[in-house]
Formats: structure tokens, C-alpha cells, sequence
């Protein structure tokens, strides 16, 4: 996980200088614009330096290897549901909320609940019921 460590910390050194930059083209007078370009910098320095401390928690992996044969990342690569539906749930509450805040806004509340049920069900999933472990 170095490689990508190393492009997301240099977002940080490529987005705050240009913030700054920003700042001075629009004479300061657009906050939003230099917030925003502040927090991707500080989103870029979050998840790099989390990829960092990953990498050297997990070790090399083949990809990160010049002499690595592709057998070697075969193997499972995670734990999915392939039978849950709670995923579908809540890309559904969330479509919802964003057409809340298009149309109305009190369809956002319901779509929230929705969206609160949906996660709390995709989570505990495998508490309960014939999955649990």
C-alpha cells in the first residue's frame, strides 16, 4: 500500500498550496471555495496516512512487489453478502432523501428512518437469525 499512501499524502501537498492560491485569485472573498479545497487536502492527508499505517500493519502485498506472479493475490479477498438485501434498502432511502431535497422537504425525515433501519440491518446481519456467528 505504499504507492497509494504516497498519491494520497501528496494530494495534501497539492491541494493546500492551491487553496491558497485560490484565496488570493478571488481576493478572499470566496470562503467556500478555499474551505473545500482545504478539506479535500485534509481528506487526502486522512486517507493517506491511514493507508500508511495499514501498510505497514498488513506487510507487502503482491501488487506492491515488482517480482510477483498474479497466483499470488488469488484467494478470498473479503466477506460478502451475496444474499443480503439490505444493500438495495439503503440505496433506496438514500435516492429518497435526495428526492426529498428536490421535492419536498419532510420526505428527507422518512428517508432517514429508512436509511437508520437499513444500516442498522446491513450491520447486525450476521447477529441474528440463521448467520449468526
Amino acid at each position: 500500500m505504499r504507492i497509494e499512501s504516497w498519491i494520497f499524502g501528496a494530494g495534501v501537498f497539492f491541494f493546500v498550496p492551491i487553496s491558497i492560491i485560490y484565496g488570493f485569485l478571488t481576493n478572499w472573498s470566496e470562503w467556500v471555495g478555499i474551505l473545500g479545497i482545504l478539506l479535500v487536502g485534509g481528506l487526502a492527508g486522512m486517507i493517506g496516512a491511514y493507508l500508511g499505517f495499514t501498510g505497514k500493519r498488513v506487510g507487502m502485498r503482491p501488487e506492491d512487489r515488482a517480482d510477483a506472479e498474479i497466483h499470488e493475490g488469488a484467494g478470498e479477498q473479503g466477506h460478502f453478502s451475496p444474499w443480503s438485501w439490505w444493500p438495495l434498502v439503503l440505496g433506496l432511502s438514500c435516492a429518497a432523501g435526495f428526492l426529498g431535497l428536490a421535492v419536498g422537504f419532510w420526505i428527507v425525515f422518512i428517508a432517514g428512518g429508512m436509511a437508520l433501519v437499513a444500516l442498522v440491518g446491513w450491520v447486525y446481519e450476521y447477529s441474528r437469525g440463521d448467520h449468526a456467528h
